[in-house]
């Protein structure tokens, strides 16, 4: 009896024991916080000193100049003291305390004291147990003997929404974090959100299967405008975000050509930032209808292609290599999952280059003039310093909400027609996977866009980092 028990429950029993392991094992060890260990972070020391420290002094003793009038010096050595103590008296003082920096090696006690802190450990925890519940569950696969609570489909799928919500939430309460980004960073997503409403009402339309491979032919009225919604909020909430990871592409490949070793990344770091912006541009252009096709075999068993007309082959070849439909199916969620994959793998690099922007700017001006304002370079690095998390909160749920989107796609909701709480969802399955689906896709295009065309601003001379 008790075998058979655990034969019909025996997925149930093992999501509850992964979810519950994975949770204790990132508590206890802190694993949020270990993916940022050693990263360093930069800070001005408090000026200590009570007075004012001159980078040029006069020599002590000295009489100004004003005590030498009439008086004809003969030696030429102390004519040039004169000259360049006069000389001395028109320089402007300043604190060579402020010309210092501290790199810090970042820990567990720095990064609870960041605000911010909990809401990227709380996200980190609940998407990295949710995406090890999906990978299970697409591992022992579902039973239609067993039903829902023996294949246990209900616990990932719970996580999924759990963390979704949690990731989602924490991006609306950064983007509202006035102290957070500059006022027209703000304004400017308010604008993409609402273009991203607009487009989001033109995908559910009639007209999406011309721009778009998506089957959404059965979501309209109230449907279309949750999907328009989420769609506008998604494109506002990813422009600081992909904005910031455009200027950490821009230091950590050293397109501006600093030559410092402390701001840019190694030949790992910059070739984990390219493909991570190749791997999305390439995912972004699957969906496209115009270029999608191409990817997809549509003359099958037809004939090969030796046994066509000489005059016919350049015609009869487009459409006849390829992929099939379901393996090209198969490569767009390979290409969503590994997008995702090295942008998750790209947040240290892409936080280091965030930190390490603030020392740019300190260096900048301490070189600017021979007696250089550090005050901007100042705040810079105590505001960097202080939202640490919000930007690592940025860099991390854009990634995490693709992989949560695209195992929520691979959720088989057949599994729940005898259950009478959701059943009502099997009339909009389609609804369920395609969406899943299109958010996904949605996120990495978003992203791609805002990053390729900051980029291109960049080099256009047009936007400057500093």
């Amino acid at each position: 009896m008790l075998l058979q028990v655990l034969s019909i429950y025996k997925n149930l029993l093992l999501h509850v024991a992964l979810s519950l392991s994975l949770s204790v094992f990132i508590i206890f060890f802190k694993i949020p916080s270990l993916f940022l260990h050693g990263i360093f972070t930069y800070i001005h020391p408090d000026n200590t000193n009570s007075g004012v420290r001159a980078a040029i002094r006069r020599p002590e003793g000295s009489s100004s100049g004003s005590g030498l009038k009439g008086y004809r010096n003969l030696s030429s050595t102390g004519g040039a003291e004169i000259k360049k103590r006069t000389k001395s008296k028109d320089k402007v003082e300043f604190d060579e305390s402020k010309a210092q920096i501290f790199r810090l090696k970042l820990d567990e006690n720095h990064l609870q004291t960041r605000i911010y802190f909990k809401e990227y450990r709380d996200g980190f925890t609940f998407s990295f147990v949710g995406i090890s519940c999906l990978l299970l569950q697409v591992f022992v696969g579902a039973s239609k003997k067993s039903g829902v609570w023996g294949n246990g489909i209900f616990v990932p799928l719970l996580f999924v929404i759990f963390a979704g919500c949690k990731l989602f939430v924490s991006l609306t309460k950064v983007a509202f974090e006035k102290s957070a980004s500059r006022t027209l960073d703000r304004q400017l997503s308010l604008l993409f959100g609402v273009f991203g409403f607009l487009f989001g009402l033109l995908t559910c339309s009639a007209f999406s299967p011309l721009i778009l491979d998506f089957d959404l032919g059965e979501i309209g009225g109230l449907g279309a405008c949750f999907i328009a919604i989420l769609m506008g909020l998604c494109a506002g909430f990813l422009f600081i975000p992909a904005t910031k990871i455009a200027r950490s592409f821009w230091l950590g490949t050293d397109q501006i050509r600093c030559n410092l070793d402390m701001v840019y990344c190694g030949w790992f770091s910059r070739m984990v930032l390219y493909s991570s912006q190749a791997a999305m541009a390439f995912t972004t252009l699957l969906w496209v209808n115009p270029l999608a096709e191409i990817f997809i075999k549509k003359n099958i068993g037809e004939g090969t292609i030796g046994h066509m007309s000489s005059d016919r082959n350049a015609d009869r070849l487009v459409g006849s290599i390829g992929f099939s439909k379901g393996d090209f199916a198969k490569l767009r969620l390979w290409c969503l999952t590994l997008s995702a994959f090295l942008q998750i793998v790209a947040v240290r690099q892409n936080l280091q280059m965030f930190l390490n922007e603030a020392l740019l700017s300190w260096y900048q001006r301490l070189h600017a003039g021979k007696v250089p304002d550090l005050d901007f370079s100042r705040a810079k690095v105590f505001l960097h310093n202080h939202y640490l998390c919000v930007s690592a909160l940025q860099f991390f749920a854009p990634p995490a909400l693709v992989l949560l989107f695209v195992g929520l796609s691979q959720i088989d909701i057949y599994s729940f027609k005898n259950t009478n709480l959701v059943s009502f969802l099997l009339p909009c399955s389609s609804f369920v996977n395609q969406v899943a689906l299109l958010m996904a896709w949605w996120i990495v295009s978003v992203m791609t866009l805002y990053t390729s065309a900051t980029i291109v601003l960049y080099r256009r001379g047009i936007l400057y980092v500093s």
